[in-house]
């Protein structure tokens, strides 16, 4: 029982001792500089218990300690009212990202540096405000973020972009929720619009340099994303809007109008020598999705149907029944990804006229290597890229398949191979003599024909596949009919398909 006592004397002693004299003698301790941070901050006192403290620290760097967290508060806002509140309407001013305030228990009592530690903050801009966080993802998640001060202007920056690829009765009618009907007439309507990737709103702090203000800013992001080289293009005498697209990277007008709609509004302009148009399309962080329906009157080509005479000489032959083409009205649905044809597939059809087939009586073991005279194009889906005279200089007809860019090419008659080469300007071509006085050209096409010189063709075989080899900016066939030695304008040569559906 004594040394219990005796124990509990000791204890109590030792309180004292602690009480009393350890806080006295650490009134005057002095933390330095490097312990404190930034500012040299004296512990004036040990108290008895514990008080809270508010440390600050930026970027992991401890500032000091801020008597007063009301007083931050109060400068937050005065920093809002002053300096933010009216190109930032409706938002707030907090510390900056990477800005932390820790609350905290201590039994240490500081001397009052806030003053010290506001100029901080004021001098170094270490403050962010309240704005919308724009995020994109896809199926791979989060892949680019962007802050606007207003959500409404972002919401009209977006309609603007999505002008540039819609009809714009179309997106009024989809944003209001309607649906657009069925195309009934010739020609072409957006039916949707949708964009591949994921865009959600949220309000996040960010700092004054990273929050866009503009709706022009916000499009321009919008349009490039990140990338703020452009390319630009010179006028040429004689250019046109789809001349030069097609120099420039096989641009369509209709791209080449949307990246520079402060200057063109038709394919049709006239375009002046020297002015500077840009070549660098939209390099967007999203996808814009656009569904389209297009109705058009087709060809239904009729069939060379051939017949043996023994009444005919070898080498001669005789048409017993013309051929005529018939035409469906056809019903696409087309998907455009950013202002590009990605895909197109048939939805209906309705056969307007059927075809005649052509008899040809032929003489015993006569080859069908005489021209009918009627042409098909030479290749599916035809969509004329580049019609004669597109660029000065251009004597041909660029011909691209609008569902298959690497599609065959046909021949677009019966006749015989007379030449199957490589140059430069063409790369791979091949011509084929119709034994009727016309012969026609296919260039650019992938890879060397199979055929040789001598090979008789009929019309609609196939004889080789479209390409981009020599001078070529993007996959089609030139095309041109040749007679007499002179180079002629298939489109506008008898018998063969009228180009205007074509052109686009």
């Amino acid at each position: 029982m004594g040394k219990k006592l005796l124990i509990l004397l000791g204890c109590f002693a030792a309180a004292v001792l602690i009480a009393v004299f350890i806080p006295s003698s650490l009134s005057s301790f002095h933390i330095s500089s490097d312990e404190t941070g930034i500012f040299q901050q004296e512990i004036l006192q040990v108290n008895e218990t514990a008080q809270k403290v508010y440390r600050l620290y930026d970027n992991g760097r401890y500032i000091g300690v801020l008597s007063d967290e009301t007083k931050l508060d109060a400068h937050l806002k005065d920093v809002y009212q002053e300096k933010y509140a009216e190109t930032y309407p409706g938002s707030a001013c907090h510390l900056g990202r990477n800005v932390y305030l820790i609350e905290e228990e201590s039994y240490f009592s500081f001397n009052n540096i806030d003053e010290e530690i506001l100029d901080y903050l004021d001098r170094n801009s270490l403050y962010s405000l309240e704005s919308t966080a724009i995020t994109f993802s896809d199926k791979n998640g989060d892949y680019a973020e962007i802050y606007v001060s207003d959500a409404k202007m972002y919401d009209a920056a977006m309609n603007q972009y999505l002008s540039n690829f819609i009809d714009p009765d179309a997106f009024a009618a989809l944003q209001n929720g309607g649906t657009v009907s069925d195309l009934t007439s010739y020609g072409t309507k957006d039916v949707g619009v949708s964009i591949a990737q994921t865009i959600t709103k949220s309000k996040k702090n960010a700092s004054v340099q990273e929050i866009k203000t503009s709706e022009d800013a916000i499009l321009q992001y919008l349009e490039y994303g990140d990338h703020t080289e452009r390319e630009y293009y010179t006028v040429e005498e004689y250019d046109t809007v789809a001349g030069v697209g097609s120099k420039n990277y096989g641009l369509s007008a209709s791209q080449l109008i949307s990246i520079n709609r402060d200057q063109l509004t038709s394919k049709d302009q006239i375009l002046s020598a020297g002015m500077k148009l840009c070549i660098t399309y939209f390099e967007s962080p999203i996808d814009i999705v656009v569904t389209r329906q297009k109705l058009q009157k087709e060809d239904l080509y009729f069939s060379t149907v051939t017949q043996e005479d023994s009444t005919l000489l070898k080498d001669t032959s005789q048409v017993v029944q013309t051929g005529i083409n018939g035409s469906r009205n056809a019903l696409y649905v087309e998907k455009w990804v950013n202002g590009v044809l990605s895909s197109g597939t048939l939805k209906s059809s309705m056969d307007t006229k059927q075809p005649v087939n052509e008899i040809v009586a032929v003489g015993t073991k006569q080859p069908s290597n005489v021209g009918t005279g009627s042409y098909r194009f030479p290749v599916d889906n035809a969509k004329l890229t580049c019609g004669w005279g597109c660029y000065y200089g251009h004597e041909g007809n660029d011909l691209a398949d609008a569902y298959d860019p690497w599609g065959d090419v046909y021949a677009a008659d019966n006749g015989t191979v007379m030449e199957v080469s490589y140059d430069a300007i063409s790369g791979n071509y091949i011509k084929i003599n119709h034994n009727n006085g016309y012969i026609t050209y296919y260039g650019h096409m992938r890879v060397p024909s199979e055929l040789k010189v001598g090979d008789t063709v009929q019309k609609g075989q196939v004889i080789g596949h479209i390409g981009m080899t020599g001078m070529a900016t993007g996959p089609h066939v030139h095309f041109y009919i040749q007679q007499d030695n002179e180079v002629l304008d298939a489109c506008k040569v008898t018998g063969f398909p009228s180009c205007e559906e074509i052109s686009g």
